[in-house]
């Protein structure tokens, strides 16, 4: 298999683990990070705690160039630092996989507050965009060093926005099975969106309301009920748009759910972390696409605002407003 050239935009928990996997497995990968975890990366490389095994490599993190792949593993709503600084990294097919929860912003074009401004649909062309939907439980523990808590278990499925699978779209997933790293291709990846909304709307809005990890949400059978009635309304949702989620690719542990019993969700590590949150994509988006099929969301109805006056209340987030 030929080497590629990656990119990480954002090597945080997720993307830290990608470069540490793709980078052991001899490819040319470069990292964009901030602060202590960037400078241990540029001096020491990166290294990813996979079980028993220590997984490490190499990482450039200047002077990076045009790229045949870039993971984008911002949160979505920092992907305007990335649109700002795109331009360098894209060539005519480069694969740009945007990897975050939620709706993504070129799934749903006509809801402004993925893409304020339409900066990244100016900044990425359409046929380089590709879908990323991750499994993978993992946290930075000490600058550099990630831990991944689902060994065995991590998948990443990949899929441009329009379906047509182009060569590049292939060799990345080659990559990334060479590497370890679970991505099997999917029929559509608006499967795998959902399937992972699915997942995310009964665990990590709960979560974040009751400051408890997953298992806390399985383990009380009132919450376990609450949760199983917004997984079927996600459902719902995505069938009225045409989405079977059964078609979905598995983890390799079969399923969708992580195995990490006692982990915070994303949503609740960036509560309790003062980082800001995605409200939009995660809450809001599925009740727009909810609104556009006239299906019925009475749990999410309720949860969407509870969650979000929780994350205003520190400052977390802020309702989009369109411009007049």
């Amino acid at each position: 298999m030929a080497q590629m050239r990656i990119c990480i935009f954002g090597a945080g928990a997720v993307g830290g683990h990608l470069a540490a996997r793709l980078a052991a497995g001899g490819h040319e990968v470069s990292v964009v990070a901030r602060g202590a975890h960037l400078e241990a990366m540029r001096a020491r490389g990166v290294k990813l705690l996979h079980g028993d095994e220590v997984i490490a490599g190499r990482v450039r993190t200047a002077d990076l160039g045009v790229q045949d792949a870039v993971f984008v593993t911002l949160k979505a709503n920092a992907l305007d630092g990335f649109a700002d600084a795109a331009a360098p990294l894209l060539g005519p097919a480069t694969a740009v996989v945007f990897a975050q929860n939620g709706i993504p912003w070129w799934y749903a074009e006509d809801l402004p507050a993925l893409d304020p401004g339409g900066k990244l649909r100016n900044s990425v062309p359409r046929r380089n965009v590709v879908g990323g939907v991750v499994y993978s439980a993992n946290e930075v523990v000490e600058p550099g060093v990630i831990r991944n808590f689902v060994p065995g278990n991590n998948m990443l499925v990949i899929g441009d926005a329009d379906n047509r699978d182009p060569p590049v779209v292939r060799e990345l997933r080659r990559a990334l099975e060479a590497s370890g790293m679970s991505s099997p291709p999917p029929q559509d990846i608006r499967q795998a969106v959902w399937a992972k909304l699915v997942q995310n709307l009964g665990s990590a809005s709960l979560c974040l309301l009751t400051e408890t990890t997953t298992s806390g949400i399985t383990e009380d059978p009132e919450l376990k009920a609450l949760s199983a009635r917004m997984k079927s309304e996600a459902q719902a949702i995505a069938a009225a748009h045409g989405v079977d989620i059964a078609r979905a690719p598995h983890r390799p542990g079969g399923g969708h759910v992580s195995g990490a019993i006692g982990h915070k969700p994303s949503m609740l590590q960036d509560y309790l972390k003062g980082r800001p949150m995605e409200i939009e994509a995660q809450l809001v988006a599925p009740l727009a696409f909810a609104r556009a099929a006239n299906v019925a969301t009475p749990t999410l109805d309720i949860v969407l605002p509870l969650a979000a006056h929780k994350a205003m209340a520190k400052g977390l987030y802020r309702p989009f407003s369109a411009p007049a």
